[in-house]
C-alpha cells in the first residue's frame, strides 16, 4: 500500500494501469462529490495510485447529532461547515447523512447499516465522542470506506474520581442516611461505616482508569492489588501496586473496583462461582461496564452477605427497570451512568473527538481510528490466509499466559523466500497484536492502530525475517510468536529459550498450528483445542476419547507428538464444543497427564 504522508490525501486505491489516460476506480466504490477530485499517479510496480484530495475552496460538512461542548464544537468551525442537529429520529438521521461528511455522536444515536447506506458513500469519519462504540457498526462502516474515531482519553480522571467517591459514599452509607434524615429520621447506629484505611483494594483491570483509581486509593491509606494480563509489572510497582492472578485479587480483597471493558471473556466475570470465592462481607464498586457482572447473582451475593455492599454506576441495560431488586436492594448505592458527567471530562471529549474527526478529514491517520482503512483485493487475497493464522496464533498466545506479571514482550518471526521489499508484514503484525489483545479488551485493533494500541498497553513488539532458499511464490513459510518473560498456563509452551512459543504455517489455504514449546504439532486453527502433555503410553487416546464422547463433545481431530517412544507425548485434540468443567476435571485427572489447557479459537 502507499505511504499516506500528505495532510490532503484521504485514501488510496491501487490498480494496473489499463492506459495511459484511464483513471482507477474507487476501491469503495463511490460516486465523488463536488468537493473532490481524482488525481492517478505512477507508483511503483506499475501500479498507479488515485489520490483523492479535498479541493480547499469547499468546506466539509460535519453533523453533530448529540451534544458537545463548545470547545470542540469552535474547533470544528475553523475546519468545516458544522450543523447540530439533536434528537434526530432514525428516519431524520438517514435523510441529513446524504449531505455529511462525518458525523459525531454520543451513546444515543444509532449509527447502523441504513445510515451508511443512506449516505451514499460521502461519510467518511463517524466520531464517537466517548469510549464505548456498541452504537456504531463498524464492519458496515468498513465495507462503506468509512473511518470511525473514538475519545478514550479525555474520560480517565472522571471515571476514576466516581470510582473513589462511589467506595467512599458506600462504606459510609452517605446515600441511605441522608435519604433517612430527610424522611424525618435520625439512625446515628443503623448507619455505622467501615473505614477504608488499612483495607485491602483489589483494581481489575489496570489501565488508564484503573491505574488512577490506585493512586489515589493509596492515598487514602488502603493496600492495593490489580489484576490486568497486561499491566507492566514496573509501573505497576511504580505506583506502589502488587499484580496478581484472578483468584487471588478477589479473594484476598476487602473492597473491589471494576475496571475492565465488556469482552466476552469477561462477560457476567463476577458471578456466583466467583462471588463464593470472595471475603464474606467483600464491598463492590463498578464504573465499567454492567455485563461484567451477574445482576441477578449479585443479588443472591448481597442477600447472603457475602457481599455487604455495592455502588454501581453501570448496568446490563440502562436504563434498568425500576422495580429491579438489584436497583431496589438496601445495601446498594446507585448513579445514572455519570463516571464520564463532569464539565471538566465533557469538554475534554469534545476537544478529542473534534481534533480527531479533524485530523481524518485532512486524510492524516488516527492513532483513535477503530476500524481498519481498506487494503487492495490484490494484498488481501494473496495474505488472506496468512492473515487467519496470524490472528489465531494471537489468540492462542495470549490465552496461555498465567500468573500477574502480564505481557509486555512479544517477537514474531517470518520465514519467507521473498526479500523485505517484497513482503509486507504490518497486516500480519496487526492481526497477532489484534489476536493478542481483542480477546480481554475492548480495543478493536487494525492496521491503523495496532501499533499504537500495543504500545498504550506496554507491548513491545519486534519481528524477525528469516530468509530461506527456494521459491517466492509462496509469500511465508511460517509465521513464530513469542512471548518472553511470563508464566505459562502451559508449561511445556515454554521453548528452550524461556519463552512461550508458537508457530504456524498455511496448508492447502488452512491455518495450521505446527509447534508448541519445543514440541511439533499439526493441528488446524479451527473450533476449540485441547492441549495435553502425557507420559506416552497406549491407551491415552482412548481414555480422552470416552471422557469427551460421554460429554456428547464431538472430536474433529486428535494428533500426538512426542520426544520419544515411552516419554512426553504432546496431544492435541480439537472439538467442536466448549467441555464441561467437570469433563475437563476428569481429563486432568487421568494419572498420566502432567499438563492440560483448554484453548477457545
Amino acid at each position: 500500500m502507499a505511504a499516506t504522508s500528505s495532510s490532503s490525501l484521504l485514501f488510496t486505491s491501487l490498480k494496473k494501469p489499463t492506459s495511459p489516460s484511464s483513471s482507477s476506480s474507487l476501491s469503495w466504490r463511490i460516486s465523488l462529490p463536488s468537493a473532490f477530485t481524482a488525481t492517478p499517479r505512477l507508483g511503483r510496480r506499475g501500479m498507479t495510485q488515485t489520490f483523492i484530495v479535498m479541493s480547499m475552496d469547499a468546506k466539509p460538512t460535519v453533523l453533530v447529532a448529540e451534544k458537545l461542548g463548545q470547545a470542540g464544537l469552535e474547533l470544528l468551525k475553523g475546519f468545516a461547515n458544522v450543523d447540530c442537529s439533536y434528537n434526530l429520529t432514525q428516519e431524520e438521521l438517514c435523510t441529513k447523512i446524504s449531505l455529511c461528511d462525518a458525523l459525531i455522536v454520543r451513546s444515543g444515536t444509532k449509527v447502523n447499516r441504513e445510515v451508511f447506506e443512506s449516505s451514499g458513500g460521502r461519510l467518511k469519519v463517524v466520531g464517537r465522542a466517548g469510549v464505548g462504540i456498541d452504537n456504531v457498526d463498524l464492519s458496515a462502516a468498513t465495507e462503506h470506506g468509512c473511518l470511525v474515531v473514538n475519545a478514550p482519553t479525555a474520560n480517565t480522571v472522571a471515571a476514576a474520581e466516581h470510582g473513589i467517591a462511589l467506595m467512599t459514599a458506600m462504606s459510609r452509607n452517605i446515600a441511605q442516611s441522608d435519604a433517612s434524615v430527610k424522611a424525618g429520621k435520625w439512625e446515628r447506629n443503623k448507619y455505622v461505616g467501615v473505614s477504608l484505611v488499612g483495607k485491602t483494594l483489589a483494581v481489575m483491570g489496570f489501565g488508564k482508569v484503573g491505574s488512577e483509581v490506585a493512586r489515589r486509593a493509596k492515598g487514602l491509606g488502603m493496600h492495593v492489588i490489580a489484576h490486568d494480563p497486561y499491566a507492566p509489572a514496573d509501573r505497576a510497582r511504580a505506583i506502589g501496586v502488587d499484580l496478581v492472578s484472578f483468584d487471588e485479587a478477589i479473594s484476598t480483597a476487602d473492597f473491589i473496583s471494576l475496571h475492565m471493558p465488556l469482552t466476552p471473556t469477561t462477560n457476567k466475570v463476577l458471578n456466583d462461582e466467583s462471588f463464593a470465592k470472595m471475603k464474606k462481607g467483600v464491598r463492590i464498586v463498578n464504573v465499567a461496564r454492567g455485563g461484567v457482572i451477574d445482576e441477578d447473582a449479585l443479588v443472591r451475593a448481597l442477600d447472603t452477605g457475602r457481599v455487604a455492599q455495592a455502588a454501581l454506576d453501570v448496568f446490563t441495560k440502562e436504563p434498568p427497570a425500576s422495580d429491579s431488586k438489584l436497583i431496589q436492594h438496601e445495601n446498594v448505592t446507585v448513579t445514572p451512568h455519570l463516571g464520564a458527567s463532569t464539565m471538566e471530562a465533557q469538554e475534554g471529549v469534545a476537544i478529542e473527538i473534534a481534533e480527531a474527526v479533524v485530523g481524518a478529514l485532512k486524510g492524516e491517520l488516527s492513532a483513535t481510528a477503530v476500524n481498519a482503512p481498506m487494503v487492495s483485493a490484490k494484498v488481501l487475497s494473496e495474505l488472506a490466509p496468512y492473515v487467519v493464522l496470524a490472528e489465531k496464533l494471537g489468540r492462542l498466545a495470549v490465552q496461555l499466559v498465567g500468573g500477574g506479571s502480564g505481557v509486555k514482550t512479544v517477537k514474531v518471526t517470518y520465514a519467507s523466500a521473498r526479500a523485505p521489499d517484497d513482503l509486507d508484514t504490518r497486516v500480519l503484525r496487526a492481526m497477532i497484536i489484534k489476536g493478542l489483545i481483542e480477546p480481554v479488551s475492548s480495543a478493536f485493533v487494525n492496521l491503523v492502530n495496532a501499533d499504537f494500541t500495543a504500545k498504550q498497553r506496554g507491548i513491545r513488539i519486534t519481528e524477525e525475517r528469516v530468509l530461506l532458499d527456494g521459491s517466492p511464490e509462496n509469500p511465508i513459510e511460517y509465521v513464530q510468536v513469542q512471548i518472553a518473560n511470563v508464566e505459562s498456563r502451559f508449561p511445556s509452551a515454554i521453548s528452550e529459550t524461556g519463552d512461550i512459543k508458537l508457530e504456524g504455517k498455511v496448508k492447502d489455504g488452512l491455518p495450521h498450528l505446527t509447534k508448541v514449546g519445543s514440541y511439533d504439532v499439526d493441528v488446524s486453527l479451527e473450533g476449540n483445542l485441547i492441549l495435553c502433555k502425557q507420559v506416552d503410553q497406549p491407551g491415552m487416546i482412548g481414555k480422552v476419547g470416552t471422557i469427551l464422547a460421554e460429554e456428547n463433545v464431538n472430536v474433529s481431530f486428535m494428533t500426538c507428538g512426542r520426544s520419544a517412544p515411552r516419554k512426553q507425548a504432546l496431544m492435541a485434540i480439537g472439538v467442536d464444543e466448549k467441555p464441561s468443567k467437570e469433563a475437563l476435571k476428569k481429563i486432568g485427572d487421568i494419572p498420566a497427564i502432567e499438563e492440560f489447557v483448554f484453548l477457545k479459537l
